[in-house]
Formats: C-alpha cells, sequence, structure tokens
C-alpha cells in the first residue's frame, strides 16, 4: 500500500481483525452490486470508501426526485441521469481509489453469467423477486456468495447465501421461485427512509467481511428487522435438498 492508502485506512488497519493484510485483500477485491438505489446507496459508498478495488454498479433505471428521500449517494443535480452513473460520482468523491463499472441494465441472465465470473461477492439491492432469483440462480452457477437484503415499509431482511458451503442455503431454498409471490414495492406502499440505510450497511458489512476473509459472516440465517420497535428475529435457514435450484449440487 501507499503512504496515502495507509493513511486513508488507518482506522481498518488498526483493527487487530483486519489489519494490514485484510485490507490489501479488499483493495484486490471485486463486488458486483445489482440495484443502485435505496440499498444499493449506502453498499456503494461504504464499499468504495471501505476501499474494494472493483465495483460494477448494475441498475437499469434513472434517478427521481421521489428518490432523495432515502437514496443518499444521489443529489438533486444528478435527477434524470442513470443511478449507476450518479452512484460512481458518490463513489469517487469519497474515494477516487475504486474502479467502479456501470452498466444501465436490467441483470438478467445473459448479463450476470458474464459477469459474475470476474466478481467475488454479489451484493441483491433490488426490488423485485424475479431479478433476486436470477441473481440467485447465476450465483450458484458461478459459486459465488450472495448477500441478500430487502426493505419495504418497516420491514427489512438480511441474509448470506453461499452454497461454497455445502450447509449454506441458496436464495430460492428460503423463497422457492414457484411460490405465490405478491410483489409489493415501496412505490405504493412507502418505505423508512433510514430503514435501507441499515439493512444497506449491514449488506456493505458481510460482504466487506467476505472480501476480506475476517470474522462469522451470516450463512443460514435470516435476520429481520421490525424498524417500528427497531426488534429483530434471526431464523435458521438449512439448505433444501430438494431445491429446485441448488438440490444437486452437493
Amino acid at each position: 500500500m501507499t503512504d496515502e492508502q495507509l493513511l486513508r485506512y488507518s482506522r481498518h488497519i488498526l483493527l487487530d481483525e483486519l489489519g494490514v493484510e485484510a485490507q490489501e485483500r479488499l483493495l484486490a477485491g471485486r463486488a458486483m452490486v445489482v440495484g443502485a438505489g435505496g440499498l444499493g446507496s449506502p453498499v456503494a459508498l461504504f464499499l468504495g470508501g471501505a476501499g474494494v478495488g472493483e465495483i460494477t454498479l448494475v441498475d437499469p433505471d434513472v434517478v427521481d426526485l421521489t428518490n432523495l428521500q432515502r437514496q443518499l449517494a444521489h443529489d438533486m443535480a444528478r435527477i434524470g441521469r442513470p443511478k449507476v452513473d450518479s452512484a460512481r460520482e458518490a463513489i469517487a468523491a469519497l474515494n477516487p481509489g475504486p474502479r467502479v463499472r456501470t452498466l444501465q441494465a436490467r441483470a438478467d441472465a445473459a448479463l450476470l453469467d458474464e459477469l459474475l465470473p470476474g466478481c467475488d461477492v454479489v451484493l441483491d439491492c433490488c426490488d423485485n423477486f424475479e431479478t433476486r432469483q436470477a441473481i440467485n440462480a447465476a450465483c450458484v452457477r458461478h459459486g459465488k456468495p450472495l448477500v441478500s437484503g430487502a426493505a419495504i415499509r418497516f420491514d427489512g431482511q438480511l441474509a448470506v447465501y453461499d452454497t461454497r458451503d455445502a450447509a449454506s442455503p441458496c436464495y430460492a431454498c428460503v423463497f422457492p421461485p414457484d411460490q405465490a409471490f405478491e410483489e409489493t414495492r415501496c412505490a405504493t406502499l412507502g418505505v423508512f427512509a433510514p430503514l435501507v440505510g441499515i439493512i444497506g450497511s449491514m449488506q456493505a458489512a458481510e460482504a466487506l467481511k467476505l472480501l476480506a476473509g475476517v470474522g462469522e459472516v451470516a450463512r443460514g440465517r435470516l435476520l429481520m428487522l421490525d424498524a417500528r420497535a427497531m426488534e429483530w428475529t434471526a431464523l435458521r435457514t438449512p439448505r433444501d435438498p430438494g431445491c429446485s435450484v441448488c438440490g444437486g449440487r452437493h
């Protein structure tokens, strides 16, 4: 590391669990963030600030005035511009070090298959069930850990799905693709602004631990937050041997 990097990341380096070696792993790390909105904003800023070497941002949308209540990577000056470009500028203003690749596109199977081989961790910050399932299936195919977050109204959830571990479920083990599911969006139901910051920050923390090789990540657990009472509930989520996505992997 350069002298400037040693100074910039000094508060990480001071941690016994991290130090210089783990920070160097972050500098060499490659993360893909699908969704540059409410969850993707804190994720992108924390990964960028922490010095993750390469960050790929994927999102089809543009910045809208209604986003600014909670999507803190964007501002008034960037209304109408692609969210991925806005988030890239926000990262660069915080830390010019990371290489940030942007794709204004929906994350379908073909795009994910193209991008995942060059990533070390994937963060699902999207807002629809179909894309979540596509991200999960691609992570299973390519053996990549997936950090999944969701937030609507006052309710949030977080989980790490890592099928490199034989005991770890995939997203489809917990939320089967063929189950009846009523799509809910903040455009119709609303979302408490700090909730996306809480969940997104936790996603960033789990991804950084995975990249740095430190701590215990939330594999096999579904963490659910009721922000009305600020109460957490944790559920154990075993792998489903009959899962249509990962069942034949082990």
